[in-house]
């Protein structure tokens, strides 16, 4: 891994002086690094990645100074609407540099929602018209990228892209970090709901740990995993699924196992409870304050007030979030009764609450699992 103290040095003598974006595994030696030395006025953590685009280019319009937006290839959708509607030389020529973690490079073993993502991520700038490098762990190397990127964003400004692949701005192992901020774990929390529900919900768990930690569930408890959605990648996303499948399946209970960053992410996704009639619909945000997958970076979770957007976006809610089993048990059975698309915030703690192995699933079989689930003729 590269010195992320004399990597950022570099692009700050560059004159880099604002960084934004979604944090990355691919990045999180660089992204702790901003989070220990940034301050607030120099680095924000953004809901999405386009919203990092036009917060970076909204600090160009303001300062006339070179900004840094970084984020995950999975997130490069995101952004593209903003590269090329914003920030093209066609439009408004914003300069920055824009900082891409290469998950599933060709040859390198990726899992399965990163291999399409991995092989398109240098055709996508090359769509856009944006010159790219791809960065190595070596500083001298990368000092001659950086001096490059950043006399051509500025020269003429545009953005430039810089792909980073496994092990250049991050360590090898993810720590498991845990913290007293609340009693539960994600998957404490998430047994409490299982136990509180009757065995044919569907369940919809989101990006990252809320899958693996659903899968082992199953495991421990000795369940087939045939009712459960696992939204493995396309990060903020879980709950719209749900929603399709409770619209198509009203007499099947669902629930969404959401966390804080990818319900920020499409918070807009929210609004639906108030245009489609699902009352078999619970809608479950997991919530840590953290970006906990990719290395445990601070989000806005804690400062959100989760349960009144959802309910001024049409939900029923308890009107505050859950923290312990009892009122976990409590709220569920309340919300149950309502007849209409529900909605809670459980606050929880950081960190696995057991070591768990890698989620290492064939994804045919677990949503043909689902599909065949769904379509019993007397779940029809």
């Amino acid at each position: 891994m590269l010195n992320q103290e004399k990597f950022y040095n570099h692009l700050k003598n560059n004159g880099v002086d604002f960084f934004t974006g979604v944090p990355d595994s691919y990045l999180n030696g660089f992204c702790n690094y901003l989070v220990a030395n940034a301050s607030d006025n120099e680095h924000i953590i953004s809901a999405n990645e386009g919203n990092a685009v036009a917060i970076a280019s909204g600090h160009y319009f303001a300062t006339g100074r070179l900004p840094l937006v970084y984020m995950q290839n999975s997130g490069m959708g995101n952004a593209v609407n903003p590269l090329a509607s914003l920030a093209d030389k066609n439009v408004y020529s914003v300069p920055m540099i824009w900082l891409i973690g290469w998950r599933g490079q060709p040859g390198t073993g990726d899992w399965a929602q990163h291999q399409l993502q991995g092989e398109i991520t240098c055709s996508l700038p090359e769509i856009m018209n944006i010159e790219y490098k791809i960065l190595a762990d070596d500083e001298a190397k990368t000092a001659e990228i950086l001096d490059w990127a950043c006399r051509k964003a500025m020269t003429e400004r545009c953005p430039v892209a810089l792909i980073a692949p496994k092990g250049v701005l991050a360590s090898e192992k993810k720590p498991n970090t845990t913290d007293t901020s609340y009693p539960l774990s994600r998957e404490e929390a998430m047994e409490i709901v299982m136990n509180c529900m009757p065995c044919d919900t569907i369940y919809s768990a989101t990006t990252g740990r809320a899958t693996r930690e659903l899968f082992f569930l199953r495991e421990k408890r000795n369940e087939s995993h045939c009712c459960d959605f696992l939204n493995v990648g396309s990060m903020g996303h879980a709950s719209s699924v749900a929603l399709g499948i409770a619209i198509a399946k009203k007499e099947r209970p669902v629930v969404v196992f959401d966390g804080d960053c990818a319900c920020m992410m499409h918070m807009g996704a929210l609004t639906m409870a108030s245009k489609v009639n699902v009352p078999n619909l619970i809608h479950i945000v997991l919530n840590n304050g953290a970006h906990e997958s990719v290395g445990g970076q601070p989000s806005a979770g804690f400062a959100v007030d989760f349960t009144g957007i959802a309910k001024a976006s049409g939900y029923v809610t308890m009107n505050k979030p859950a923290t312990t089993e009892k009122e976990i048990s409590e709220f569920i059975s309340a919300l149950r009764k309502t007849g209409k698309a529900s909605f809670l915030e459980i606050r929880i703690h950081k960190g696995l609450s057991r070591p768990l192995p890698p989620l290492d699933i064939s994804h045919k079989e677990i949503i043909d699992d689902l599909i065949n689930e769904l379509n019993r003729k007397d779940c029809v």
